[in-house]
């Protein structure tokens, strides 16, 4: 019989409870899952929080948690907040659904650059019947994956797959095990700058860290060949929007997909909108499953009641 819990969700943007509720009733109806007014109510009765973009001072009426989830694989918008306690375990989530999601919608957007099917929406438009007779193999096309997590591993795995030539850039070697057949991945400080040259497509999947904001700028694109494709699936502030324009201009890309950006909802009047070469998307790429969610949860408390290790909580340090 598991004990019950009680979990505080809190979130400035979102209703956490109207989006997950049901699912924890369902997949762990021993967690009541309660909003931070009542939880402040017997703040000794909060076991953990399930965070996402919380509000500055939202963990202060709490101090005794024993870990924060995110509701995704993302924890940044976790770990900025200020009130944030030192030594509070911040758990992501793993879920193998949202990386298959978060894999089909690279692949997606892979197919759409390489066979050119913007070019067909325009033809369909225009009442054009042109075939191209001389199609590039996929194993000519050379994909390089950013960051080789969970999403990453799962990404590089489909492309491959689907006959790609797939590079990924790491920041620590990873078990050769995990390491999908035909994937080349690279690691260390200099690994990034070797691959560059050797990209068609670029496919942004890094957490945003100190490291990573501001990485897709003039400098990382002037390292790739002319004529490259950037697909950024990873965090708006990762891309400096104004060095991505002149790329595509001088041609040292030649197209973009875009689906997070600086600022969301993308304000009505960015360029972005109307520049033909970028493809937009609000956000979508992928999402967890929230019965996976809740499960995660759960297990993650009867681990902590157990004392046994924890996979997925983050190291503050590296930022994921």
């Amino acid at each position: 019989m598991l004990r019950a819990r009680r979990c505080v969700w809190l979130s400035a943007t979102l209703d956490l409870g109207a989006i997950f509720g049901a699912d924890f009733r369902a997949h762990a109806p021993h967690i009541e899952l309660v909003d931070a007014v009542t939880a402040a109510e017997d703040p000794a009765s909060v076991d953990f929080a399930l965070a996402w973009k919380p509000a500055a001072d939202a963990f202060i009426p709490f101090p005794k948690l024993a870990f924060v989830s995110s509701i995704a694989a993302g924890v940044d918008n976790i770990l900025a907040c200020p009130s944030l306690p030192q030594g509070l375990p911040v758990l992501r989530v793993r879920d193998d659904d949202q990386a298959r999601m978060m894999a089909g919608f690279a692949a997606w957007h892979v197919l759409w650059h390489h066979r050119g099917m913007g070019d067909y929406l325009a033809q369909q438009r225009d009442g054009v019947w042109q075939r191209k007779l001389r199609k590039q193999p996929a194993r000519e096309v050379r994909i390089l994956i950013l960051g080789f997590g969970h999403m990453g591993r799962v990404a590089a795995g489909v492309l491959s797959g689907l006959g790609y030539d797939v590079r990924a850039v790491a920041r620590r070697a990873p078990d050769p095990a995990l390491v999908p057949d035909g994937v080349t991945v690279l690691a260390g400080p200099d690994a990034l700058d070797r691959l560059l040259p050797q990209a068609d497509m670029v496919i942004n999947l890094l957490p945003l860290t100190e490291d990573t904001r501001g990485l897709l700028a003039a400098d990382l694109f002037a390292k790739l060949p002319a004529g490259a494709v950037l697909i950024q699936l990873g965090r708006g502030e990762q891309l400096i929007e104004a060095d991505l324009l002149a790329a595509l201009d001088a041609g040292q890309l030649s197209a973009a997909s875009l689906d997070v950006f600086q600022v969301e909802p993308l304000p009505a009047d960015h360029p972005f909108w109307r520049d033909p070469r970028i493809l937009i998307t609000p956000h979508e790429a992928s999402e967890p499953d929230a019965g996976a969610l809740a499960r995660h949860i759960a297990a993650v408390a009867e681990r902590l009641d157990r004392g046994l290790p924890v996979e997925t909580s983050v190291d503050r340090g590296a930022g994921y």
